[in-house]
């Protein structure tokens, strides 16, 4: 499948604009909570998922003009589950997270921009994004486990089971991303009875 059903897909759907403004709402207090806690990570990345869910409504300056509802969420549930949780959330269930954000890129840049890729392409970018990200990571905890004792990494071992789990979360939501934009673009298809593949 091509993504250029995704041009279709978002931000048309009533349900869709109110439930992704009501996650982006969410977001937006999870940032301000963490900030005012002083968990200044999670507040980080709290505001880049609200940056990512809000940057298409302020470029088309079009309050309809959202991103999926079901990938946002995915990108929000570390916060979901830190608020309404224990307040820990899994290695596996933050890096499905930052797959998810990998995933809001994606789908910007196929909906906003001039770029498209296919789906093939798009899921080998939501992998090696996670995977990148989760070494990006490791290196910004190294530095600080250098230079402030912090003592954020405990073994090697662990890191590189860090590792496999960004790379299976980024497989996971690779895969569901492919498959959801593909079941919307079958769907949408029928509703209009055109060839949006």
């Amino acid at each position: 499948m091509d993504l250029t059903a995704l041009d279709a897909l978002v931000g048309n759907e009533r349900l869709n604009v109110v439930l992704a403004w009501t996650l982006t709402g969410f977001v937006v207090l999870a940032a301000a909570g963490s900030l005012i806690g002083g968990d200044l990570l999670w507040a980080g990345f709290a505001v880049g998922v609200a940056c990512l869910a809000l940057f298409p409504a302020i470029a088309f300056r079009n309050a309809r003009a959202v991103l999926p509802w079901e990938v946002l969420a995915l990108a929000a549930l570390p916060l979901i589950g830190r608020t309404f949780g224990s307040g820990s959330v899994s290695e596996f269930a933050t890096y499905l997270s930052v797959a998810a954000i990998a995933l809001l890129v994606a789908v910007e840049l196929q909906v906003f921009t001039p770029v498209r890729m296919t789906s093939g392409f798009a899921v080998a970018f939501v992998v090696i994004a996670t995977m990148a990200t989760a070494g990006a990571w490791a290196v910004v905890r190294w530095i600080a486990d250098l230079y402030l004792a912090t003592g954020f990494l405990e073994s090697e071992e662990a890191l590189m089971w860090e590792f496999v789990a960004s790379t299976a979360a980024g497989i996971v939501a690779g895969v569901v991303f492919e498959r959801y934009f593909r079941r919307r673009a079958r769907a949408l298809e029928r509703r209009t009875g055109g060839g949006t593949t």
